[in-house]
């Protein structure tokens, strides 16, 4: 039975630079499965403030925050729960009358793929990139009790501040890095930019790698997890972490937390 939408039903939204449909069908397909009279849309802006003005005003329940917005939100909204405060990060909001609290759901995620994957700590690492999506990485590596890696970014004021929180290493590209497991936390190979025909890492970094990782969620399968599953090695995916912390925002926005086979019924239906 196809739902009614009325005034009363709630909406949800994600904002990202280039927006996707994966969080559209995995919260559309559990609010049917589960009969919730919500609605989720995905949406890009120009003008973050005003959307974030939007979200307030209109009364949306949640608010899923991507790319290139995690930090830039950070003053638009009330309060940063700690796993945002931690990291000073932000991919989710939930709005109750008006008040906005941030969280971030990624390091749940990451920290989960990390131990499902058996992904050794005593290995070396290679993540690129130093924006919010790399902060929640490397601070889940930090915990999982990973200690030998490099930050690898181009910007060396973010860069070396990522790295010195952590305890890592920074440096500005990965001439003379050789490293186990790489991790690419930047728009690298992501559908509709002008990167997305490009490798996160060399094909003779990833020959050399064991584990590939790359949070990239659009397209499913980015140029770097095609050539990683062509060598053989393991690999995780952008969609992975997706589906994991859709679930933990799916709880905040909704209070119902999905059983594990309805939460894989809806991880196949958004990856189509």
């Amino acid at each position: 039975m196809t739902r009614q939408l009325n005034k009363e039903t709630t909406l949800c939204i994600s904002l990202a630079a280039r927006p996707s449909n994966f969080g559209t069908r995995f919260h559309n397909f559990l609010y049917d499965a589960l009969d919730l009279d919500y609605l989720y849309k995905a949406f890009t802006t120009r003008d973050l403030a005003a959307a974030i003005q939007g979200v307030r005003a209109l009364g949306i329940r949640g608010c899923a925050i991507s790319m290139p917005f995690k930090e830039e939100v950070i003053p638009m909204v009330d309060e940063l729960a700690p796993s945002a405060q931690a990291i000073h990060s932000v991919n989710t909001i939930v709005n109750t009358d008006g008040y906005l609290k941030a969280y971030n759901t990624d390091y749940i995620a990451i920290a989960a793929l990390l131990a499902r994957y058996r992904v050794p700590a005593d290995r070396t690492f290679a993540l690129r990139g130093s924006g919010g999506m790399a902060k929640a990485v490397a601070c889940a590596l930090r915990d999982a009790g990973f200690t030998r890696g490099h930050i690898v970014a181009t910007n060396a004021t973010t860069g070396k501040a990522l790295a010195a929180q952590y305890g890592f290493e920074w440096v500005p590209n990965m001439e003379g890095v050789r490293a186990d497991v790489l991790i690419n936390a930047t728009p690298i190979g992501m559908a509709g930019g002008p990167e997305e025909d490009t490798l996160a890492f060399t094909r003779a970094e990833v020959d050399h790698a064991s584990v590939v990782f790359d949070v990239v969620a659009l397209p499913a399968v980015t140029p770097l997890i095609h050539y990683a599953r062509a060598r053989d090695k393991t690999v995780i995916t952008g969609s992975d972490v997706f589906a994991i912390q859709a679930v933990e925002q799916f709880a905040l926005y909704t209070g119902i937390r999905p059983g594990d086979e309805l939460f894989r019924q809806a991880a196949r239906h958004a990856r189509g």
